[in-house]
């Protein structure tokens, strides 16, 4: 069969169509690409199902941007908050200005209810309530799993952890992120709780919350080695 005899006539197409109605429902990439002129009779249905799918696509397209723009101003708050974060770190001169500045900063900018610091080393005389703990110390066990994987962990805690992390407090904790921190001059752990269920999910990104213990981790390196 030759080109010419694939070729078909004004009368056959007309004459299929008649015998498919449905054949656009079933095609309806083709209506993008007609060109259909002023509506008069049955052509009606075919430029009113072109409006429809160009509505359809103009909303689709329209939600994407939406939602484009939620990110870009999520990611904006978040670097505001990594930002505020910095501030406050350089601003403390020891140890007890570090920790005072992160519940103030963690609880306004990032909205978080609980902030729980712990230095994994043996240092009795510290002044700070609960801020070392000694490395063979039993109260490590409930995070062996964080520790172990250095890997930020969102969700509700259990209760040993949060007793270890919260105190008083632990059963007000519905929710949090455990973020270990491991460096060769440090290891600890910064968790940040809520009172909401779902505040912290285990869904949540990490890349946040790694960036924060390494903040926090490098300004206490330096105050720790500065003593």
């Amino acid at each position: 069969m030759n080109e010419q005899q694939l070729i078909l006539t004004d009368v056959e197409v007309e004459k299929y169509l008649r015998q498919h109605p449905e054949f656009f429902n079933e095609h309806l990439n083709l209506l993008e690409k007609m060109s259909i002129p002023h509506p008069c009779g049955d052509a009606v249905s075919l430029i009113l199902k072109q409006l429809e799918l160009f509505r359809s696509k103009h909303h689709e397209q329209e939600s994407q941007l939406t939602a484009l723009i939620d990110i870009a101003r999520e990611n904006d708050a978040s670097v505001n908050r990594m930002h505020r974060l910095s501030l406050a770190l350089l601003d403390a001169a020891t140890l007890e200005e570090t920790v005072a500045n992160l519940e103030l900063v963690l609880s306004e900018y990032f909205l978080t209810d609980f902030v729980a610091l712990r230095i994994i080393k043996h240092n009795p005389d510290s002044a700070l309530a609960n801020l070392f703990i000694d490395p063979g110390s039993e109260a490590l066990e409930p995070f062996s799993k964080e520790l172990g994987s250095n890997q930020p962990k969102c969700g509700r805690p259990t209760l040993e952890q949060a007793k270890v992390l919260f105190g008083d407090a632990a059963l007000e904790v519905k929710s949090c992120a455990i973020i270990p921190m491991r460096f060769t001059e440090l290891d600890g752990i910064l968790a940040i709780g809520s009172r909401q269920d779902g505040r912290f999910h285990y869904s949540m990104g990490h890349l946040f919350l790694t960036q924060m213990a390494e903040l926090i981790g490098t300004r206490l390196i330096s105050l720790l080695q500065s003593k």
